[in-house]
C-alpha cells in the first residue's frame, strides 16, 4: 500500500492528504471552495485546447446534440414511479412579509438585477422555447433585445412597433378578449 504523503492545496495552500485512489493527481483538498477552484482550472485546461474551443457550437454540434436527444428521447424528463413519496405535507396558507425583500430590490434597477442572473435568463428563455440548444437561445436573446430596444425607444412610452417574439396560436373558436 501506497503511502500517503502530504500536499499543499494549489487553491487555500493548506496541507491535505490525497484521496488513495488518485495519489498521482490530486492538486487540490476537497474544501468546498478549493473543489470549486480545481473545476474551474480543469474548465480552462479543456477550454484551452484548439480542438476544444468549438466543441458546443456551430451547426455541426446542432445536429450532434439533435440526434443524441432523437435517440434519447425524454431523458432529462424525471419518471415519479409509485414508489416516490411527498417529502411534507402540504402546508397551511400563511401569510407572507415582503416589506424585507422589497426594500433590497427597490433600488436596484431592473437591468442590475438581470444581470447579475444570467443562467436564471438563460433557463427562462430556452423554459419559455422549448430548447437548450445555444444557438436557439442566442437567436431568442436577439429577438428580445430587439423588442426590448424598441419598447424603451419608442416616443411618449406608447409601443411604436408592436413586435411578437412568440408566435401567437389558437384555435379557430377561441376568441379574444380586450381589456381596458
Amino acid at each position: 500500500m501506497k503511502q500517503r504523503h502530504k500536499r499543499k492545496c494549489r487553491h487555500c495552500k493548506e496541507l491535505f492528504h490525497p484521496d488513495l485512489r488518485n495519489l498521482r493527481h490530486q492538486k487540490y483538498c476537497s474544501k468546498p471552495q478549493c473543489r470549486k477552484a480545481s473545476k474551474a482550472a480543469s474548465q480552462r485546461c479543456w477550454l484551452g485546447k484548439t480542438e476544444n474551443r468549438d466543441y458546443f457550437r456551430g451547426p455541426e454540434n446542432v445536429q450532434r446534440v439533435q440526434a443524441w436527444r432523437q435517440a434519447h428521447p425524454g431523458y432529462w424528463q424525471r419518471r415519479r414511479t409509485k414508489t416516490d413519496s411527498v417529502l411534507q405535507e402540504d402546508s397551511l396558507t400563511q401569510s407572507v412579509e415582503t416589506q424585507g425583500e422589497s426594500d433590497i430590490l427597490n433600488g436596484l434597477a431592473l437591468q442590475e438585477l438581470s444581470s447579475n442572473q444570467p443562467s436564471v435568463l438563460v433557463g427562462l428563455i430556452a423554459n419559455l422555447t422549448g430548447s437548450a440548444l445555444q444557438d436557439e437561445i442566442a437567436e431568442t436573446v436577439r429577438q428580445l433585445l430587439k423588442l426590448g430596444g424598441d419598447i424603451l425607444n419608442s416616443k411618449g412610452g406608447h409601443h411604436a412597433h408592436q413586435a411578437s417574439v412568440m408566435p401567437v396560436t389558437g384555435t379557430p373558436d377561441s376568441r379574444s378578449v380586450q381589456l381596458g
